[in-house]
């Protein structure tokens, strides 16, 4: 039963890893919320946003299974700045691919 925790800030880590890629360059990428779930494609924005859901998951799990207390407002801010750069570099490079889509 102790492996649980780490299992599952493991797998919510892992599962941020690419939604958050794929919507910092900008590219459409499949997320639970696509038609159909899982198959279709999301927009960046989309793809951010889940990714730092699971990534704050991911978190929230280690600091209640850790007890990273002290770490907490040195943590917050650093999702916050994160979600704020990772949104603006969504929005810019998602722009970026239409443009260049629109021009082949």
């Amino acid at each position: 039963m102790q492996y649980v925790w780490p299992f599952l800030v493991g797998a919510f880590l892992c599962n941020s890893i690419p939604h958050l890629c794929a919507g910092l360059q900008g590219r459409l990428f499949p997320t639970p919320f696509a038609r159909p779930p899982g198959v279709g494609d999301s927009s960046p924005i989309v793809n951010v946003v889940w990714g730092f859901v699971n990534l704050v998951i991911a978190s929230v799990i280690a600091w209640y299974r850790w007890d990273m207390s002290g770490a907490v407002p040195d943590g917050v801010a650093a999702l916050f700045g994160g979600l704020v750069m990772a949104l603006s570099l969504a929005f810019h490079f998602g722009k970026v691919q239409r443009r260049k889509s629109t021009q082949t």
